[in-house]
């Protein structure tokens, strides 16, 4: 019998076509009707039982084998970003303003050559769960699976996630023990002032200049409530107020972007931007109010899981192609609820390759590289059978 590398590569045209019709044809988050019919259509063929409806557009695959009560849930995500693609290549985006840049079409296209031959083999005992998830770009589908009962419909004794990485070596793994990605909270700052003619100050309450004074403010934070070995970012991304250059400003709008690796760091970035907004807010006889507009967890690799999947990436490829030591990431991904909620299971990275000179996720020149499509539907075959002996 062919290894599944040997085996993949031969399929490797037909899920290449699989992955470049998906990257034509990009949906947003929560909106991936076309991309989970295509998932859907697959599986049933292979022999899967299909669920759909989980976060709308979320799609599960559950395939039984022999009568091991274990269970394992594979995750890939569907959706694409709002971000117009440059890109001139035959299969590109062909929806104005929309385009997988995330290599969410590769990962969705791994995931299906993966159960194509977990499906032929049947080499493994107990239940296998595919699970297609929508929104990992809102940061919310992940949560809202688990809300519409996930876990509960298919329990899974462990879950595994993977995301391609530019610039790593192409086709290579890349494994970090427990914070493997960073916490993300949205986080809006309502500014209440006074207003004023500008040439009469006095008259009046400046949201502008407040605001201001709140985002030098709170840069303190971090460098001054965080430990120096700890990691967090507190961004001040948009500051709106006003229009014209002659108005002192009643109103001003702050949008932040939050994140740390440990959930601790987390809880006390939040509760000290409040303390910090609101107190300058009043320093200028301004209020200051904090809106949280979204929020995900920082991502908890099971050290025991990660470890097992590195063992497993090693036997499968070579220790040469794996990696242990890959240091956390600032950015942020919400695999983190399916962790948080199911902690027993691992998130991993596969190089894109390109090298320095690759254009990073979200970049609009970026590309899933179709050659690691093979290497990781073979890393998710071999989880399966070692998992589900």
């Amino acid at each position: 019998m062919p290894t599944h590398l040997e085996a993949l590569q031969q399929r490797a045209a037909f899920f290449t076509d699989i992955r470049r019709q998906i990257h034509r044809h990009p949906e947003l988050g929560h909106e991936e009707q076309n991309t989970s019919d295509l998932v859907a259509k697959l599986l049933a063929e292979w022999g899967y039982e299909v669920h759909r409806g989980l976060a709308k557009t979320g799609v599960v695959g559950t395939l039984k084998c022999g009568d091991g009560g274990k269970s394992i849930g594979l995750r890939a995500d569907l959706d694409a970003l709002p971000i117009q693609e440059e890109n001139h290549s035959e299969w590109r985006s062909q929806t104005d303003g929309k385009f997988h840049g995330c290599g969410h079409d590769g990962h969705t296209t791994a995931l299906l050559a993966a159960a194509e031959r977990l499906a032929q083999t049947r080499n493994f005992n107990g239940t296998l769960h595919v699970i297609f998830q929508p929104a990992e770009e809102l940061l919310s589908g992940g949560q809202v699976m688990i809300a519409d009962g996930l876990f509960e419909q298919f329990p899974c004794d462990a879950i595994f996630g993977m995301h391609n990485m530019p610039k790593l070596n192409k086709g290579e793994f890349y494994f970090c023990e427990e914070p493997a990605m960073a916490s993300s909270d949205t986080l809006h700052i309502h500014v209440q002032g006074v207003g004023s003619h500008g040439a009469m100050p006095e008259h009046g309450v400046d949201a502008t200049l407040t605001a201001c004074h709140i985002a030098i403010a709170l840069q303190s934070i971090v460098s001054r409530n965080v430990s120096p070995l700890d990691q967090a970012v507190i961004t001040v991304g948009c500051i709106q107020s006003g229009d014209a250059a002659n108005v002192v400003n009643g109103k001003a709008l702050m949008k932040l972007s939050v994140r740390a690796l440990k959930p601790e760091t987390r809880a006390r970035l939040l509760r000290r931007i409040e303390e910090v907004a609101q107190a300058q807010a009043q320093s200028f006889g301004a209020t200051a109010t904090v809106e949280r507009i979204i929020g995900c967890p920082p991502l908890l690799n099971s050290i025991e899981m990660t470890r097992f999947a590195a063992k497993v990436a090693q036997e499968t490829f070579g220790a040469d192609k794996v990696h242990t030591d890959q240091p956390p990431l600032m950015g942020s991904e919400d695999f983190s609820f399916m962790l948080e909620a199911n902690p027993n299971g691992n998130y991993c990275f596969i190089g894109n390759g390109g090298g320095e000179n690759a254009y990073m996720v979200h970049h609009p020149l970026y590309d899933f590289n179709d050659e690691i499509l093979v290497p990781a539907a073979a890393y998710w075959c071999a989880i399966t059978e070692a998992y589900l002996k």
